[in-house]
């Protein structure tokens, strides 16, 4: 089932900023606190996740997040600055983890699998973290840039794909990865987010195979 986009006008009004004594010197998000652990960060990190999905962007706080994270909220001020500092760097450590694109053997069963990850991670219902990121992009500026860099380092993942696809000869030398992994995710993520329409395997091979055929015509090829 696709997921409902629905943003109101309140919707899209940014939440109000902390006061500017809570403020740090820096941006919010850019700087890794020293001492700071790994068990603490993911902390926050989930308690983000579960409160956008919970309450969206407008309704997330740095007091649900230091309640449910257990993280005192002074020092989530101090540290990220107030809630789209909390966003931008939960989506940071969102990539830090160890996905690899698929491996099947044939780019066209790699690039099967990857549109049904998308089919897996947003179709099957109307909540989910995934989904609510994407909901704070469109809200938050921060949240937009930590959105866009979390996905140009998993298209950057992507370039064995097209390499191993070129030596077996399945498309042209130079088929750029992050272009095809696009691709195959742009349709289906225009029927989530514009059309709201039901993703499913039929709707995922078809966005597969359509990003297969360009990338052997030599689409995704940089120009010479």
């Amino acid at each position: 089932m696709a997921y409902p986009i629905q943003l109101t006008q309140q919707e899209l009004q940014l939440p109000s900023t902390p006061p500017p004594s809570a403020s740090p010197s820096s941006a919010p998000g850019t700087v890794r606190p020293g001492g700071r652990t790994a068990r603490t960060r993911a902390a926050v990190r989930d308690a983000v996740l579960a409160g956008l999905v919970e309450y969206g962007y407008p309704g997330l706080t740095v007091e649900y997040v230091a309640e449910q994270s257990g993280v005192h909220k002074t020092t989530l001020y101090r540290r990220w600055g107030g809630v789209e500092g909390l966003v931008a760097d939960a989506l940071d450590l969102a990539g830090e983890d160890a996905w690899t694109p698929p491996d099947t053997g044939t780019l066209k069963g790699d690039l099967h699998a990857l549109a049904q990850e998308v089919v897996d991670t947003f179709g099957d219902t109307a909540a989910g973290a995934a989904p609510a990121a994407f909901i704070a992009a469109f809200q938050s500026e921060r949240a937009a840039d930590a959105l866009r860099a979390f996905y140009a380092e998993r298209f950057a993942r992507c370039a064995p794909l097209t390499e191993r696809a070129a030596a077996r000869g399945e498309v042209p030398a130079g088929t750029d990865a992050g272009s095809l992994a696009r691709a195959v995710s742009a349709p289906l993520f225009f029927r989530l987010f514009i059309t709201r329409e039901a993703l499913d395997a039929t709707v995922a091979e078809q966005a597969a195979d359509a990003a297969l055929a360009a990338a052997r015509a030599g689409v995704f090829t940089s120009p010479v």
